[in-house]
């Protein structure tokens, strides 16, 4: 545990050094800074375990400031240890293979004259650098995180950036659905009426001379009813599936992961009662999810876990399959942040390629 979190927090110290090296470099061009920063957090988060945070990354010269003055002793720090490990091993377990030159130098600047140094100064060096990558590395990774996070002004800039956003694509999205749902009623269920309507007319008319003629529109009017029934389902399956009045959103989503292309498992927690636009949004995410593990990532599992915590409902859908899930390809990921963000919430999707592909939405229920 300690070996594990050590290595993680040196791998990130070391990140920052070239990080803030690599920073001074690309000076001239903020967006690549912009860029680097956002991929450092995401490291942070990754290896540090730090909470997620939906905020852009600090201003360009801010975080370059920050990160030159810790990023680089800390870095240097992190690497001068994790080096003399290194050293230290190689000293302990393959002094021979530097005799009679280039012998190895421990910590310092102590040369290995012999086994008798080798043994004992190597394993002094070990066992005292380990203590203080174990000890002292990760606490001075998560401090430099703190340290490299947003400004409390920044955060609110942010906030207000994104609900400006927010409500703009929420103002599409509901302009979109009222032309879809008009166009289906008009294309289809409209005409579908028409025609019915058409069909009695003519019934009516032959009724009595042609009985048999009747009959048989009025056959097709009846077809035509319960085709027309089949559509105004569909419509309304759109705005709010029926299967959330009648059986809750646990239910709805035990009949999402049976009907689901990819084998599902379902674990749903004590979620109570939660309000109809939150459990919307959460159908349909899975809903999403789901489809998009069939279609494009060709997973042969999935799973789906929910539950309600300090006010927040969080669905996570994880698959086995290729990864690489990108929003910007149009795998439905962009309709589930759109669907989310309306309702303030959060999404984090971690796809690296080869897989697994996990998303993780966030949506405050306390209401």
């Amino acid at each position: 545990m300690y070996g594990a979190n050590a290595l993680r927090a040196s791998a990130y110290l070391i990140g920052n050094l070239f990080a803030a090296v690599g920073g001074l470099v690309f000076l001239p061009r903020p967006g690549a800074v912009g860029s680097w920063a956002d991929r450092r957090r995401s490291a942070a988060r990754r290896w540090l375990g730090t909470p997620s945070d939906s905020s852009p990354s600090p201003t360009t010269r801010r975080w370059l400031a920050v990160n030159a003055l810790t990023g680089v002793p800390a870095g240097l720090l992190a690497l001068l240890v994790v080096g003399n490990i290194i050293v230290g091993v190689v000293g302990m377990t393959a002094w021979w293979a530097f005799q009679p030159v280039n012998r190895p130098r421990l910590w310092i600047d102590v040369p290995i004259d012999g086994w008798g140094d080798a043994l004992s100064l190597g394993a002094v060096q070990v066992v005292g650098l380990g203590a203080v990558a174990c000890f002292v590395l990760p606490p001075l990774a998560r401090a430099q995180t703190r340290l490299l996070a947003p400004s409390q002004k920044e955060r609110l800039a942010s906030r207000m950036a994104m609900l400006t956003r927010s409500r703009a694509d929420v103002l599409d999205a509901h302009g979109a659905e009222l032309r879809r749902i008009e166009r289906d009623l008009h294309d289809g269920t409209q005409g579908r009426l028409v025609a019915m309507t058409m069909h009695l007319a003519l019934a009516r008319q032959a009724v009595r001379e042609e009985p048999d003629t009747a009959e048989e529109l009025i056959e097709r009017a009846h077809a035509g009813a319960e085709a027309t029934l089949a559509e105004l389902r569909d419509v309304m399956r759109t705005i709010y599936p029926p299967i959330l009045a009648d059986r809750g959103l646990s239910g709805a989503l035990t009949s999402v992961a049976a009907r689901s292309g990819v084998p599902a498992r379902l674990d749903v927690g004590e979620l109570g009662p939660i309000p109809a636009a939150v459990e919307t949004v959460a159908y349909f995410t899975v809903v999403e999810a789901l489809t998009n593990a069939a279609k494009h990532s060709r997973a042969s599992a999935a799973t789906v876990v929910v539950e309600r915590e300090d006010g927040c409902l969080r669905i996570r859908i994880t698959d086995d399959g290729t990864g690489g899930a990108d929003e910007a390809r149009g795998t439905g990921l962009a309709g589930i942040r759109r669907r989310a963000t309306a309702l303030d919430g959060e999404v984090t999707v971690d796809s690296p390629a080869g897989g697994p592909t996990a998303i993780t939405v966030e949506l405050p229920c306390a209401w």
